[in-house]
């Protein structure tokens, strides 16, 4: 698949860019701190909680919350409210011809998230996919580099070219790879940050010829560690002609499973609930976020799949968190 890269970028993804290069320029030994030590068997989980009416919860504590791996109740070691943790976000746009008229919209509402949300240990990609997944702006935490980015959403048209990547090369017709953006913005720009993680896409959510299927998707998002928010937002006239004759269809099914597997959630955009009401609500929602840390009683390093499942010991509050992680693997 397409996925156009600045130079630096492509090559490091595929190894051949040296680390120096792709690093800012370090200090003096003397005036770096001490190394942190991570224990990387801890499992991490950010999640949200919300009363039977909708609104956020955030005055929790540890003990109010019981964590099960695989059916086994696990010791949370770590818990922290409103985290204050480094956040990295990617914004994926849908540019295919259904959104076309939908685009100064997105671009507008997107300008203000990036300007409310960043804070400057914060980091921000912008993507935009239609028939290609294409890089506008790599990690910054610049409104005004997001800003030009933001500029440079177009309508997608029929990619010129090809270029190295992780995604198989079938052949196969193309009009929105929704999967394919959402695999190579966790596989190549979040698996190897730290701090919280989370891919936002605006879209119909509709997927046309993607390399990659839904679950790989969701898999990489898992390896990444990267929540997943979904904004369905869709043109009516460009699925419906005169006469009510449907010309196609839109569904948010395989988004809404992408965000609820992996601690995020599906919002809808309507007259009410507008654009900029739904990233308000996301960005409240992302800085409002409990951080719990356990070791997993199960020590075997198989990388398979563990169930999760976040509950709070008040049965009227619902708690939003991923579904599951993988596991390390032996020699990995």
């Amino acid at each position: 698949m397409q996925w156009r890269l600045p130079a630096a970028l492509i090559l490091a993804a595929a190894g051949l860019w040296p680390q120096a290069a792709r690093q800012p320029a370090q200090k003096p030994d003397e005036e770096l701190p001490a190394p942190i030590q991570v224990d990387v068997e801890l499992v991490n989980i950010l999640c949200s909680v919300r009363d039977r009416r909708g609104g956020l919860v955030a005055n929790l504590e540890k003990d109010d919350f019981t964590v099960v791996e695989d059916g086994k109740a696990q010791t949370v070691k770590y818990f922290s409210r409103e985290s204050d943790l480094p956040l990295t976000i990617g914004l994926l746009v849908d540019v295919s011809v259904s959104q076309a008229n939908l685009i100064d919209i997105e671009r507008r509402a997107a300008s203000q998230f990036f300007s409310q949300v960043l804070r400057k240990k914060d980091l921000a990609f912008l993507m935009s996919f239609g028939e290609e997944a294409e890089l506008l702006q790599d990690y910054t935490n610049s409104a005004a580099l997001l800003e030009r980015g933001l500029d440079k959403l177009r309508v997608s048209s029929s990619p010129s070219g090809m270029h190295p990547g992780p995604v198989p090369t079938i052949s196969r017709p193309r009009g929105t790879v929704l999967f394919d953006a959402v695999y190579l913005a966790a596989r190549e720009q979040l698996k190897n940050q730290v701090g919280r993680k989370a891919l936002v896409l605006i879209t119909d959510g509709v997927d046309q010829g993607s390399r990659v299927r839904l679950e790989e998707a969701i898999e990489a998002a898992h390896r990444a560690d990267a929540i997943v928010y979904s904004i369905y937002y869709y043109d009516p006239s460009a699925y419906y002609g005169h006469g009510g004759m449907t010309f196609g269809g839109v569904s948010d099914s395989d988004i809404k499973r992408m965000s609820e597997q992996t601690g995020g959630r599906l919002l809808k955009v309507s007259r009410k609930n507008t654009l900029e009401k739904v990233f308000e609500d996301i960005q409240q929602e992302m800085r409002s976020q409990y951080s719990i840390g356990y070791t997993s009683s199960n020590d075997r390093k198989d990388g398979g799949f563990r169930r999760l499942e976040v509950r709070t010991r008040n049965k009227d509050l619902k708690v939003q968190a991923r579904k599951g992680y993988y596991a390390p693997k032996a020699g990995s």
